[in-house]
């Protein structure tokens, strides 16, 4: 502050008049929270690089801020950063005195190495890169520019909910996976059990109203696949659909495994009368439907593999809404081919028998589902044994003082 009694020809020197725009309260534990799930916050800002750096500092974030104007040419082109930039970009915190256009290019420079942007803003400058951005999100207040252009906007001050956000989105994505790897594998074990069978036995395994009940059972199970304890991932997710599709192959593979292995059990039970007698199964007709008591019991039951990279039984466990949509399924099942209702009906005694089988079976499926999942992320000992080896510091070890 200064005052000027001669129309400003010469000044008188007053005091200095601080201003101070801290950050929320709340804004260093979201930060946190982000960087503990894996994501990286990088701050844009049209601010000075001190303020930048200094609001960093108090958010415990990097400090290497770089001036815009220090690391943008005039002349670029926002679309196409060259390489250097973008390797500068990704080594960077944050970057102060930016543009619009500079912060459009940032956006594109990271997603142009493979990175997924999330971008946050409430001002027309921030539009172009609110666009751009996988998931631009709009904050509380921001300008019709800015709501217009992002894909998510927050109603409430403050970005503490993105975090939720996160969580719920892994949530929702295992959730897909899950059921990508389900109806994959289940697809696969009926498709191959009845053409094997009609091809080498000659002898289909299911009979269309049989088909129909499937379905139909197979249903409610998989629509409160939505309710389900899915565990969040402690890392971002992508696809990888060649290990989606990998896992639910091998899950298929020994699913018709299994359902051709009690098939065969059955042709060679029918053909020894004293087994015939000690399982209740006579005929071709109570072959169908121990056949359907396994597809339709097999199939519900490779849920609790999917659900989960861990055994079954351990956490989290299944939501209350699956685990009561299976077990309804399996009693109604049951019940039908226990009292013959639209299907042949069988002696209990033989329905008990299936079901041992499937239980076995289940414990099965989980260890391979586990032992793919360690060799398709490559978390083997060999390989974590040669990852230390390489990785390893060469400088010598210096003991402490």
């Amino acid at each position: 502050m200064a005052r000027s009694a001669d129309d400003g020809a010469s000044w008188s020197f007053l005091g200095i008049l601080p201003m101070f725009d801290p950050p929320r309260d709340d804004s260093k534990e979201t930060i946190d929270k982000a960087a503990e799930k894996g994501v990286r916050v990088m701050m844009i800002t049209g601010d000075d690089t001190a303020i930048a750096i200094e609001t960093a500092r108090q958010l415990g974030m990097g400090t290497n801020i770089i001036p815009a104007a220090d690391a943008f040419p005039k002349d670029m082109d926002p679309d196409n950063v060259p390489p250097a930039i973008i390797d500068s970009i990704e080594r960077a915190d944050g970057f102060a005195r930016v543009f619009p256009e500079h912060k459009y290019a940032i956006v594109k420079a990271l997603q142009s190495r493979g990175h997924l942007v999330a971008m946050t803003g409430d001002g027309v400058n921030d539009a172009p890169a609110l666009k751009q951005a996988d998931c631009g999100t709009a904050v509380s207040g921001a300008t019709d520019a800015a709501r217009g252009a992002a894909a998510l906007i927050l109603t409430a001050p403050g970005l503490s909910v993105i975090n939720a956000a996160i969580d719920e989105a892994r949530r929702i994505f295992g959730r897909i996976n899950s059921y990508l790897v389900y109806r994959i594998a289940l697809t696969i074990d009926i498709m191959f059990v009845v053409v094997l069978s009609t091809i080498f036995l000659g002898f289909s395994p299911l009979t269309a109203i049989m088909i129909v009940v499937m379905s139909l059972l197979d249903d409610l199970p998989m629509m409160t696949i939505a309710y389900d304890n899915t565990p969040v991932s402690p890392r971002p997710v992508r696809w990888e659909l060649p290990q989606i599709f990998g896992l639910a192959t091998v899950l298929g593979i020994f699913s018709v495994a299994e359902s051709f292995g009690l098939l065969l059990f059955g042709v060679k039970v029918l053909s020894e009368p004293h087994l015939q007698d000690y399982f209740g199964l006579a005929t071709q007709a109570h072959l169908q439907t121990m056949m359907f008591v396994q597809l339709v019991g097999g199939g519900q039951l490779l849920l609790f593999v999917t659900r989960t990279e861990r055994w079954f039984f351990q956490r989290p466990l299944p939501a209350a809404p699956l685990f009561w949509a299976i077990v309804g399924t399996q009693v109604t099942a049951a019940l039908m081919c226990g009292f013959g209702v639209l299907v042949p009906a069988i002696p209990w005694k033989l329905i008990g028998w299936v079901w041992v089988y499937l239980i076995s079976w289940l414990f099965v499926l989980g260890a391979v589902r586990m032992i793919y999942d360690r060799f398709a992320n490559y978390r083997t000992a060999r390989h974590e044994k040669h990852s230390a080896m390489v990785n390893q510091s060469l400088q010598p070890h210096v003991p402490a003082a």
